[in-house]
């Protein structure tokens, strides 16, 4: 009989241990793999660039949320406008799939 080297066993137990490591950076549906994480940064700061940029918007007012290229907005705005132009230059940052709002208009 042939019992594995010291090397063989210690290869093994690495694997043994490091799978369920692995497999806990696995993407789910309600959770995002590192590349999905960093692309939707990359899409929420772009967009919240556009918005602080756009000078009939106030930026500070609107939040992003991204989630696997799903843009929400949300926050206060003054008219429909603003809320049209927001989901505009929201859609013009590359890899936004969809855009949905949950924007609200003020009363005055």
């Amino acid at each position: 009989m042939h019992l594995p080297s010291r090397t063989g066993i210690v290869f093994i137990a690495i694997l043994i241990t490091a799978f369920p490591l692995l497999s806990a950076c696995a993407p789910t549906a309600t959770r995002e793999s590192t590349g999905e994480y960093l692309d939707d940064t990359a899409i929420t700061a772009k967009i919240k660039s556009k918005l602080l940029g756009d000078p009939t918007i106030s930026g500070f007012a609107v939040s992003v949320e991204t989630f696997r290229g799903r843009v929400i907005l949300a926050g206060f705005v003054n008219s429909q406008a603003q809320v049209d132009r927001a989901i505009a230059l929201s859609r013009e940052v590359s890899g936004v799939r969809e855009v949905q709002s949950a924007l609200v208009i003020k009363s005055r």
